[in-house]
């Protein structure tokens, strides 16, 4: 599970640890949960555009963000900004394989929420087990700032866990 880089963290981790299950010994992985996970791509999506002046995530610092974080030479298109290029990882496979559950989370007046809702769509075109929950307004981390947001959420993650 992981926020924003964390829900990127989460996910690359996942697809590690989906190739590597058979020698995690007695780890039982169910499933990932992804939250208002940082992605991006080269291309602008429309909610990017849109929320162009975002005071949380505007596009300049979204792109340092990258170019400090990207191996020397890549763009926003490597796999760790966008993991829908190419139609996904080939580890993706393996996830659905192991029968993960994968929840994405997102909200709409986040710069990224376009992103988010690409990843769940090749999710579910690849088979596997997808829980998105997406909110109208809000911006992104609203759950790390305002507890009150908070608390529908973790409602949302108990039903997914207890599923």
């Amino acid at each position: 599970m992981g926020s924003s880089a964390g829900g990127n963290i989460a996910y690359h981790a996942g697809l590690r640890a989906a190739v590597e299950l058979d020698h995690q010994g007695p780890l039982k992985i169910r499933g990932l949960i992804l939250i208002q996970p940082f992605l991006g791509g080269v291309e602008r999506s429309a909610s990017e555009l849109r929320l162009v002046n975002d005071p949380i995530l505007p596009h300049g610092v979204t792109d340092l963000m990258w170019d400090l974080s990207l191996p020397k030479g890549a763009n926003r298109d490597h796999e760790y900004c966008n993991p829908t290029v190419g139609n996904g990882s080939k580890q993706l496979d393996e996830i659905g394989r192991l029968g993960w559950r994968v929840m994405v989370t997102g909200c709409g007046g986040d710069p990224l929420v376009d992103r988010q809702k690409e990843l769940v769509k090749l999710l579910e075109h690849k088979a596997m087990q997808v829980v998105d929950h997406f909110v109208e307004g809000e911006c992104h981390g609203i759950q790390d700032t305002e507890p009150l947001k908070a608390k529908p959420l973790f409602v949302v993650f108990k039903n997914f866990m207890s599923s």
